[in-house]
């Protein structure tokens, strides 16, 4: 609890006194792969995005609002203070963690609506990615197919764009993951920030 308020506070003060009013925001709110685990975070892919916006003159802040271990119901209780700051894109990329502990999948739904609702009572304009995930088959087939479900079944209701598996061309990838298996190693978030890039440039 003491590490969760740390980085709130951290992150809210490090962000809203450091850019131009001009910049649009983008936020992406994730877990341990959005964070960048096992990397600084300039390695993460957010901060790959950034650099590519920068190369293109766009004129877009990125907040890099993951936190590793997050679940969507910690992401629910934190969202309100990420949004003490505008928001016009927001990446959301949450429930690795819910499948992976086998949480019921209509209660990570219900989390990440309930994010959504809360992004788009800040700013009803804002711009919606929905960043896909999957669970290792051995959860069961069941189990993996209504979990997969939850992101293009939250991005129709909410009109919002889909990436369908953020970890396209990078899972299962040895060459790009660290040891672990599951977090993209340097080279593994190139590939994600290049992915989700093209996925953006539509909404820039």
């Amino acid at each position: 609890m003491k590490f969760r308020l740390l980085f709130i506070l951290l992150l809210s003060t490090s962000v809203f006194f450091s850019f131009n009013d001009q910049d649009k925001t983008i936020i992406f709110f994730g877990d341990s792969i959005t964070a960048g685990y096992g990397l600084s975070k300039e390695q993460a892919f957010p901060a790959l995005i950034e650099n590519k916006l920068k190369s293109k003159a766009h004129k877009y802040r990125v907040i890099n609002a993951g936190l590793s271990g997050e679940t969507s119901a910690g992401g629910l209780s934190r969202i309100d203070w990420i949004l003490r700051q505008p928001v016009d894109i927001f990446v959301l990329e949450l429930g690795a963690n819910d499948g992976l502990r086998g949480l019921p999948p209509a209660e990570t739904k219900k989390n990440l609506q309930g994010i959504i609702d809360k992004v788009l009572a800040k700013n009803p304009n804002v711009k919606i990615v929905i960043a896909g995930m999957m669970v290792p088959p051995n959860l069961g087939q069941d189990y993996s197919k209504e979990f997969k479900s939850i992101f293009p079944e939250l991005a129709k209701k909410n009109d919002a764009l889909l990436i369908p598996f953020l970890l396209e061309g990078v899972a299962g990838d040895r060459d790009l993951n660290l040891a672990d298996g599951i977090h993209p190693n340097v080279k593994g978030h190139e590939v994600v920030a290049d992915n989700v890039y093209h996925a953006l440039k539509g909404l820039l």
